[in-house]
């Protein structure tokens, strides 16, 4: 195994990365080829392709990072300096408390500065100033949202080796699987955004429809990693279709994995990967 140095999660926030599918996929990945052409389709916070390329050093790793989740990692060093100019406020707010009268306006004033030097990394500084799993994108989402004091106490590790030796691309996952489907030795990792949850964060927020996910069926032809949960329905949608016309379950010869993931003491939802090898 690479000596590389590894991470377990995504350096930086990101909307369904599976770092806690991390374990799982390292053992899943052993079953593969060791210099396999392994595309990640849907390449999201780049989780799934830095992992395999830590698994399998000599493999070609090719990351679809359709999100422009690169350009957020090279903003680490601003995003921290953000973060030094809040937590030099020294709010009185209890944390988890609502920012309100003289220290929203504090606050607001910071991240109106930060918005004039440059470009600003929202989703990064979400989990500060926005309840739990809410995201903003732009200033506004801010100011005109209310703002919680959750900010981060230590800033973001910077992640210059996050993506090394790995091939990026921007480009609609339909034309770079048609550039690798022909190959004899390639591993698609399919993981889009779940059918049915916010995609707001996303590049194409409104893209995902139920005609996109059944679309995504054809890329499962040979060997390949599918990522869903069950809060997606997808799964549930293809059974129906198992049992009630004469199609397959796409997934029918595949290997399962489910893992439980709780959201607070009483809400909790499932992650399932499905791999197969030819």
């Amino acid at each position: 195994m690479s000596k590389r140095k590894e991470w377990k999660s995504a350096p930086l926030p990101f909307q369904g990365q599976k770092r806690f599918f991390v374990k799982h996929f390292k053992g899943a990945l052993k079953e593969f080829p060791e210099d396999a052409n392994y595309v990640d389709l849907f390449g999201g916070s780049g989780l799934l392709s830095h992992t395999v390329k830590y698994v399998h050093p000599t493999a070609t790793v090719v990351y679809n990072d359709f999100d422009n989740y690169r350009k957020r990692l090279l903003a680490i060093p601003e995003t921290n300096r953000i973060l030094d100019e809040l937590r030099a406020l020294n709010l009185q707010t209890p944390r988890g408390g609502k920012i309100v009268g003289k220290e929203r306006e504090m606050v607001c004033n910071a991240l109106k500065q930060a918005s004039e030097r440059g470009c600003v990394d929202w989703i990064s500084l979400s989990p500060s100033l926005k309840f739990s799993m809410n995201y903003g994108v732009k200033l506004e989402d801010f100011i005109n949202d209310t703002m919680y004091n959750n900010i981060r106490k230590a800033n973001f590790q910077e992640a210059d080796d996050y993506l090394a030796g790995i091939e990026i691309v921007s480009e609609d996952y339909q034309q770079l699987y048609s550039r690798y489907k022909d190959l004899d030795n390639v591993v698609f990792l399919v993981d889009p955004p779940y059918l049915s949850t916010d995609s707001s964060t996303y590049k194409n927020g409104d893209y995902w429809s139920l005609s996109d996910y059944l679309d995504i069926v054809h890329v499962l032809d040979g060997n390949y990693f599918y990522f869903t949960s069950n809060k997606s329905h997808i799964v549930e949608l293809f059974d129906w279709v198992e049992t009630r016309t004469p199609g397959v379950l796409p997934f029918a010869n595949a290997t399962c994995t489910v893992v439980s993931n709780k959201v607070t003491h009483n809400a909790s939802y499932k992650d399932i990967m499905y791999y197969y090898k030819t």
